[in-house]
């Protein structure tokens, strides 16, 4: 059953607003959301929620469930992108943060490597002013102002290119993104991996801010206040390459163990802000070190980002990561200390 997945295309397609949809036939959006995204393989989901689903797509369950389908990931070179939510190759990206959790600067960075490896880039050029958008636009090889633009160059593409397109929720909210995808879609012209932000900060506070997704990007407030960039929640954020079938083992294995660390590390250290370390067993201690050591090492200085925080850029291979973190996880990083791991690129 593991090889099972949902045809979130044809759900984004048939029900833009599937939040209200799911509602209204008794459906959590949490976990239409966690199926969509393979945090919830489909083998384990409950038979009503798979056929009611099916219903609101006007589909049947053998064109909902997709049997065998590779999901492969872009290596963004990222360590928590690439380690808790890697990024699905042709599929469609949310990016969920409030103003000022630096979102704008991850695309840049994201948009500064695609360039640099060949890929064509593309923004629709949002209404209004943002902090932070020229950056992006100036990292963006072609800046489109309407849908028809958009569609235009990359059907004018060779198919042999791959293209990264970043858009606004405005065009998401009024359906124009689904129309475009569908177009994609009926023409064979799959090279398009689709960024979807929202620059007024909206998003976070609904269930399905962008319909299905096959990767989503959560900001998180408490690691953008204390400065850890790329913001990017480790519990939260989440792929349908991390589906067993798409992954390497021993990633999809790393990426628990340390998803297990970070999680019983953010219980520990509510009770440190309050309490202090006495407030946590001895045998609790090294749990916690680890842990911080981790959230240490997940920041990770920027190309775009070098004239703000005096720090070259690192890219990090995902073999070099992984290797990373399974030895903090490991202990052999315990006699390391947080700021040598903080700000860096891989573990010298």
């Amino acid at each position: 059953m593991d090889h099972l997945k949902l045809n979130v295309s044809l759900l984004r397609q048939r029900v833009p607003n599937l939040t209200s949809a799911a509602k209204s036939v008794g459906l959590r959006p949490a976990t239409v959301s966690n199926l969509c995204t393979g945090k919830i393989p489909v083998g384990r989901a409950e038979v009503r929620t798979i056929a009611a689903l099916a219903s609101l797509a006007k589909c049947s369950l053998d064109e909902l469930i997709l049997r065998g389908e590779r999901v492969d990931m872009i290596e963004t070179g990222i360590k928590p992108l690439d380690l808790f939510a890697p990024l699905a190759k042709g599929g469609t990206v949310g990016l969920v943060a409030r103003p000022g959790m630096g979102q704008l600067v991850l695309l840049s960075e994201l948009f500064h490597h695609f360039k640099q490896e060949g890929y064509l880039t593309i923004i629709l050029k949002p209404e209004g002013e943002y902090p932070g958008l020229q950056e992006l636009l100036d990292d963006a090889e072609r800046i489109v102002y309407s849908i028809e633009e958009a569609y235009s160059i990359v059907a004018d593409t060779s198919a042999s290119r791959e293209i990264v397109f970043a858009a606004d929720r405005e065009h998401v909210l009024t359906g124009k993104i689904y129309d475009l995808q569908e177009r994609f879609q009926v023409e064979g012209l799959t090279q398009v991996t689709t960024f979807l932000v929202d620059l007024k900060g909206a998003v976070v506070d609904e269930d399905l801010p962008y319909g299905p997704l096959e990767t989503l990007w959560y900001f998180d407030a408490d690691l953008a206040a204390r400065q850890m960039f790329p913001a990017v929640n480790p519990l939260y954020s989440t792929s349908s390459v991390l589906e067993g079938v798409h992954l390497e083992q021993n990633h999809l294995s790393t990426q628990q163990r340390g998803q297990k660390l970070l999680r019983r590390y953010r219980e520990l250290r509510s009770l440190v802000q309050v309490r202090g370390m006495e407030a946590i067993p001895a045998s609790e201690t090294e749990v916690y070190e680890r842990g911080e050591r981790l959230e240490a090492y997940l920041t990770q200085p920027f190309f775009v980002a070098e004239a703000y925080t005096g720090l070259p850029g690192e890219r990090v291979p995902l073999q070099d990561m992984l290797q990373d973190v399974q030895a903090i996880l490991n202990g052999s990083m315990d006699h390391r200390t947080v700021r040598d791991l903080t700000w860096i690129g891989t573990i010298k």
